[in-house]
């Protein structure tokens, strides 16, 4: 069975699909970097599942891999796969000369990759960033950056949930100050081309996302506690656990991209989470040991995944500015998790 196929997965599709003003994107030219990721595939799922689909455009580095992710769509007329590498020589004139919505979905987000290839983390949250607006102000397409809890950087202690305007504290000389700071400059790079080159842009800040997409190459704590609740092991914890973030299961993630990419103003950064999911590490490795029956063990992290790991021990965002745009996640952290296991456990 392909996820695809999977009635929980189609079931996750559908909410999306019930978004107010969902059919405003009926036959749009919507392109997305990331496209096999484990956000950016959700999304153009559901772009290409409507009664009338969008035309997705979806980037990526690997052929082999985008066919993988999407072997019900690629013969269908409504998608089409553009392979290149954001960091080097993009084929844009295989992208279309006018385009509705580009959402910039590509990025490093696990500890490993940070680590491994900082310069590639960097690049592609800057230099193809900037690439990609300037396109966007050719084509006329509305530009959606995907940013991160991580711009906050560590709370200060002098606030319970990040709100848009609040700036926590980033050590910018580390290997890991990498990822959160590119982010930083991707957001102003959007500001910048919104007052010179009149693109319209809006950002979203997403809550560490999991869900049944997730790659096998994700080194995520979550990731690995998923992975380990599938194959009923127990569960390993490299930390006491005591970090508190919001986390967000990856159709409701999605549920918050249209929402915004549909209602969000030019120029707004909107924080895509639900406090239901706000909880510590320890709290989700033992609520994956109890869908798997297992335990909790504890170990300590090898140098390469030390390096990449964020030293935020508390980082929960405030949503109440995307909730009044009609947003509201529909998955508890419980929810979402045993979702995730039974799908990626049905899937072998």
């Amino acid at each position: 069975m392909h996820l695809f196929d999977h009635p929980l997965y189609r079931e996750d599709l559908q909410r999306v699909l019930r978004i107010p003003q969902m059919e405003r994107l009926c036959g749009k030219r919507v392109v997305i970097t990331g496209a096999s990721g484990s956000i950016g595939s959700v999304l153009a799922d559901a772009l290409l599942s409507m009664d009338s689909p969008a035309y997705v455009y979806a980037i990526g580095r690997s052929e082999s891999k985008m066919r993988g992710r999407f072997p019900r769509w690629t013969q269908s007329p409504y998608f089409h796969f553009i392979h290149g590498d954001l960091n080097a020589d993009l084929p844009w004139n295989t992208l279309p000369q006018y385009a509705d919505y580009l959402v910039h979905a590509a990025s490093n987000t696990h500890p490993v990759a940070y680590a491994t290839d900082p310069i590639g983390t960097i690049a592609t949250n800057i230099t193809a960033t900037q690439k990609l607006l300037e396109y966007a102000a050719r084509s006329g397409a509305r530009f959606v950056f995907c940013s991160s809890v991580e711009i906050y950087g560590e709370n200060r202690g002098d606030t319970e949930r990040f709100r848009e305007d609040y700036c926590g504290y980033i050590d910018c000389n580390t290997l890991r100050a990498g990822y959160p700071e590119s982010k930083r400059a991707g957001e102003a790079l959007c500001q910048a081309y919104i007052r010179q080159k009149n693109v319209d842009a809006v950002i979203l800040r997403l809550a560490r996302t999991y869900g049944p997409s997730l790659l096998p190459n994700d080194t995520k704590a979550l990731s690995q506690f998923i992975r380990n609740s599938v194959a009923g092991q127990d569960i390993v914890l490299k930390s006491a656990g005591t970090q508190q973030y919001s986390y967000t299961y990856v159709a409701d993630a999605v549920a918050g991209i249209v929402t915004c990419m549909l209602a969000g103003r030019c120029g707004e950064a909107y924080n895509i989470a639900d406090s239901r999911s706000d909880v510590t590490l320890r709290q989700l490795a033992e609520s994956l040991a109890r869908i798997a029956g297992t335990k909790v063990v504890f170990e300590l992290p090898d140098t390469v995944e030390q390096a990449g790991y964020s030293k935020a021990t508390k980082a929960m965002l405030d949503a109440e500015k995307v909730k009044q745009l009609g947003w509201q996640a529909v998955y508890s952290i419980d929810e979402g998790l045993s979702r995730t296991v039974r799908m990626l456990g049905d899937l072998g």
